[in-house]
């Protein structure tokens, strides 16, 4: 009921500026530098507003408007009233704290690939003969990227694919030698024992890692636009030996004594490829040497 009050005097305060004296926002805009900020998918981003340069003093009332280039409204607040636009919901704000000192900003929560664009701020004020006039603030160009990784993994473990935001809704996967794209997770599945979603995290574990998962992963929103993209190798250590220790030595009888160079070049090759804060490491580094 209140989305319907709040509509219903947006659209009065529009006719107001139709009939009223209207500043001529693209002159101002002319005049005014274009701030830009870049981000990444799931992040809060901050759109800078200040009304003090325009106004000097503060008006009767604080109504703030948000619109992008199409001069539809993202956000507008008069007052304690605030109205959104259906896909900003939930995740955008001025906060009034600031708003009588001068600061008009506008934040926006979770920001996603089709929040890219151009925002621009606007004070309503009174006119003359009572009439409303909207009074060109702030320009600023919003660029959200999606994120890129590139992940090296052993077979046997786990893959953490980091989904950031609770719009993304499905993971594809294409294979090292394919060129085809398959559905690997939508939201809502039911956790496998391979496939996990975190109860809390915005995180999809991929357990029991094979050779067969090298390739790339993608995931993607409601709209279906990158959010990620991980570039995925699974690789056996052992498989990538300098050439003067492949293949590696096969022992005739039992493993020979530590006074065997090759056997101590092996070792010691395949110790400082690990992470030697692990013994479980180190000892699989040693036993994984081919003894017969």
């Amino acid at each position: 009921m209140k989305n319907v009050k709040n509509r219903h005097w947006f659209f009065i305060d529009l006719l107001c500026f139709l009939a009223g004296d209207l500043v001529d926002s693209f002159s101002l805009s002319s005049t005014t530098s274009l701030q830009s900020i870049d981000t990444v998918v799931g992040n809060q981003v901050v759109l800078p507003c200040s009304w003090k340069r325009q106004l000097g003093q503060a008006p009767s009332t604080c109504h703030i408007q948000w619109t992008n280039p199409a001069d539809t409204t993202v956000f507008e607040l008069r007052g304690e009233e605030k109205w959104q636009a259906e896909e900003f919901e939930g995740r955008v704000e001025v906060p009034m704290d600031g708003l009588w000192s001068g600061d008009c900003s506008l934040i926006i929560r979770d920001v996603q690939i089709g929040d890219t664009g151009r925002y621009e701020s606007f004070m309503v004020v009174d006119g003359a003969r009572s009439k409303k006039t909207r009074v060109f603030i702030q320009s600023v160009k919003l660029s959200v990227f999606d994120h890129k990784n590139h992940m090296s993994h052993r077979p046997g473990e786990s893959l953490v694919l980091d989904l950031y935001t609770r719009h993304s809704m499905r993971v594809v996967f294409q294979g090292r030698n394919s060129s085809e794209w398959s559905d690997l997770w939508m939201r809502n599945d039911r956790n496998s024992h391979r496939l996990e979603k975190h109860q809390e995290k915005e995180q999809l574990t991929i357990k029991n890692l094979q050779s067969s998962d090298e390739g790339t992963y993608k995931v993607l929103d409601e709209h279906g636009l990158a959010v990620s993209t991980v570039q995925l190798s699974v690789e056996d250590l052992l498989t990538h030996l300098p050439a003067h220790l492949s293949p590696l030595p096969q022992f005739p009888f039992a493993c020979p004594s530590l006074s065997d160079p090759l056997f101590l070049d092996s070792v010691l090759f395949a110790c400082s490829q690990l992470d030697k804060s692990d013994p479980h490491h180190l000892l699989s580094a040693v036993l994984s040497l081919q003894c017969v």
